[in-house]
């Protein structure tokens, strides 16, 4: 069995979006922690409604917030 890595795109979406961790806070309801983790790509699970307050921010789909690497 491979080692197979998922990626956060946040950083980029938030970049794209010129949000900060607090924007993104403020906006979805989630903690800063779990905001932090996802865009400095430590998270190590993540909840399909923080998936979904995502992706309902940025207007974007899953596959474009979270990215497996081969």
């Amino acid at each position: 069995m491979t080692d197979l890595t998922i990626k956060s795109n946040l950083s980029t979406l938030m970049g794209k979006n010129r949000y900060k961790i607090k924007d993104v806070h403020e906006k979805t309801g989630l903690s800063r922690n779990t905001i932090s983790n996802l865009y400095n790509d430590k998270a190590t699970r993540i909840d399909f409604d923080t998936i979904e307050k995502i992706c309902f921010l940025f207007d974007c789909d899953v596959n474009e917030l979270l990215v497996r690497n081969k």
